[in-house]
């Protein structure tokens, strides 16, 4: 597979490349060398780190593996920007994976948090705080009517995957090729994010019978999917996707295929979830459900809701969440959940958002960033495919288009790794995967966005 990159591969990506006039077609210039990138002191943390921590991350797409040479560690974020532990400043279009959509550090969360910090950061009890988020998601998520909190994302995800099961007393779920959904055994079959990232195969320590029970199917296509409700028929609880694909890499639907999915669930008798931990209140006010009209029957959410802190969450019609402890039999709990720190900072979070201007300006910054980046490829002859919705983008090196993870597969990870050392001594932060879609906010001007795209024109003539 393209994406198993070992060391030879990305040893290669950074040899330096003997000069060329010509390639292809497109004339190339002779350009200067890269700007000399100092992370003496990021290299000192990491390698304390591997003796510490697994690989020396706590989560693994943040060792680099994929892109080669260490990973920058960060001392401080504010805005658009974050700086590491050498001093080094760069423009964040990762922004701790989705949550940032204010821009690090907003003064207005700050403000909220530091003023909660002085009545208590976890009450393990009711707060009422809990109730204005909730009603806030509720009044903007077109598919939830009632909502449970919790601690991350992965959890929201390995509750409704219980919760689809309770409700319909079916053992069988059906996801999607290269669709990430958190850590838990049932969703490692086939997965996205980091398990593409490493490269590595359905992970191990996953019983057998818990992977029989998971069935995956092909990304927009809805054949794949009749093909395995009519091979386990009445046996399937639910499907869950992610409603714009961002764990490989940033791969959108076509209408057709989610309303596909809505009529065969229906029709099925299945329970249909939109995993929105990553398109939720990102893509939209009302989350991707809101942007492409289909409405599905549960949700889950992170990220964005907790505004920087940990968080998730999952809901949907009553009469499914009513199965949940204690309105109903099936059993979830949380220490931290609805902890008032994270209810706190989502519900400024969302505040902000709701503000007029909000998306047109994620969708106005993020398009002119992809469209410059793209532009700055093509005029240096690589192929790039990619585009954004809101203030979520990204692109692959290949023809395209990409509309399932098979198609992801034909991307030149080598060339991303070079394009991604590159932009980072050019001072520009990209997520460290070819397979990990990217994330604007409101923090993100113009300036930013032109910076960023005169950097990538530049990374390009050398690569």
């Amino acid at each position: 597979m393209q994406m198993q990159l070992n060391a030879k591969t990305v040893q290669g990506a950074f040899k330096a490349q003997r000069p060329r006039s010509v390639r292809g077609n497109v004339a190339v210039r002779a350009v200067a060398a890269p700007p000399k990138l100092v992370t003496k002191r990021s290299e000192e943390i990491f390698k304390e780190a591997q003796e510490l921590l697994p690989g020396g991350v706590n989560s693994p797409v943040r060792a680099f593996r994929s892109v080669g040479g260490g990973p920058i560690v960060f001392d401080k974020v504010k805005g658009a920007y974050c700086w590491d532990v050498d001093g080094n400043k760069y423009i964040d279009y990762v922004g701790s994976w989705g949550p940032a959509i204010c821009g690090h550090g907003n003064d207005e969360v700050n403000a909220a948090l530091k003023a909660q910090i002085d009545k208590g950061t976890s009450f393990g009890a009711p707060c009422e705080l809990e109730n204005v988020l909730a009603k806030m998601v509720i009044d903007r998520v077109p598919s939830v009517e009632m909502v449970r909190f919790v601690s991350s994302g992965t959890e929201a995800c390995l509750s409704v995957l219980r919760l689809m099961r309770a409700y319909t007393g079916r053992e069988k779920v059906l996801k999607f090729t290269g669709c990430y959904h958190g850590h838990a055994d049932s969703f490692l079959v086939k997965a996205g994010s980091g398990v593409i990232t490493l490269g590595l195969p359905d992970s191990p320590g996953v019983p057998k019978s818990t992977a029989a029970a998971t069935l995956t199917a092909t990304y927009n296509n809805l054949d794949s999917v009749r093909e395995l409700f009519a091979a386990n028929k009445g046996e399937i609880a639910g499907v869950i996707l992610e409603p714009v694909v961002g764990n490989s890499g940033f791969i959108v639907p076509t209408k057709e295929f989610l309303q596909g999915l809505r009529d065969i669930c229906t029709a099925e008798g299945a329970v249909l979830c939109f995993d929105e931990v990553m398109t939720g209140f990102r893509i939209a006010k009302g989350c991707a459900q809101e942007h492409f009209g289909i409405t599905p029957d549960l949700t889950t959410m992170g990220k964005v809701i907790g505004g920087g802190m940990p968080v998730g969450a999952y809901g949907g019609k009553k009469e499914i969440m009513k199965m949940v402890a204690p309105a109903g039999p099936m059993y979830q709990a949380g220490t931290l959940s609805g902890n008032p720190m994270a209810m706190t900072a989502g519900i400024k979070t969302l505040e902000i958002l709701g503000r007029p201007g909000a998306y047109e300006h994620l969708e106005k910054v993020t398009k002119r960033l992809i469209d410059g980046i793209m532009a700055a490829a093509k005029e240096h002859g690589h192929e790039i495919t990619g585009g954004n919705i809101s203030g979520m983008f990204g692109f692959f090196f290949c023809k395209g288009p990409v509309t399932c993870f098979e198609d992801a597969l034909a991307a030149d990870t080598a060339k991303f790794a070079r394009f991604h050392r590159g932009m980072l001594e050019e001072g520009v932060y990209l997520a460290p995967s070819q397979f990990e879609a990217g994330f604007t906010s409101l923090a993100h001007s113009e300036a930013d966005v032109d910076a960023t795209i005169a950097a990538a024109r530049r990374v390009f003539a050398r690569i």
